[in-house]
């Protein structure tokens, strides 16, 4: 069973920064996505940015630019650098392995942009 946790979370005011994290147990396939999802309060949840196993990328339109996801695949772990965070922004962030059998959640972790 793969375990995703996130770190990095937290309350940030708007215009600054985070960095999450998520540690990923173990690679059991060459073939993967790896994704942050969000979720606020009373909406859907809504993929952020994902990275696949070749490298490519893509991200949701809101992001315009300001939010970066990057995998290390020697440490097991896929950060999205968050920049220009507003208030819209504020919600509780998933990492998501996605496999062509298996689609594995973190616990999520709460951000939190207000002044």
């Amino acid at each position: 069973q793969v375990q995703l946790v996130e770190s990095g979370g937290g309350l940030v005011q708007p215009g600054g920064s985070l960095r999450l994290s998520c540690a990923v147990s173990e690679y059991v396939s060459r073939i993967y996505t790896l994704g942050w999802y969000r979720q606020a309060p009373g909406k859907e949840r809504e993929l952020v940015a994902y990275v696949d196993s070749h490298g490519n990328k893509n991200s949701g339109d809101f992001v315009k630019g300001r939010f970066n996801i990057s995998k290390d695949t020697s440490k097991r772990t896929v950060d999205l650098q968050m920049n220009s965070l507003e208030i819209e922004d504020t919600a509780v962030y998933y990492c998501n392995e996605y496999l062509p059998w298996a689609d594995y959640w973190g616990q999520g972790t709460q951000v939190t942009v207000s002044s």
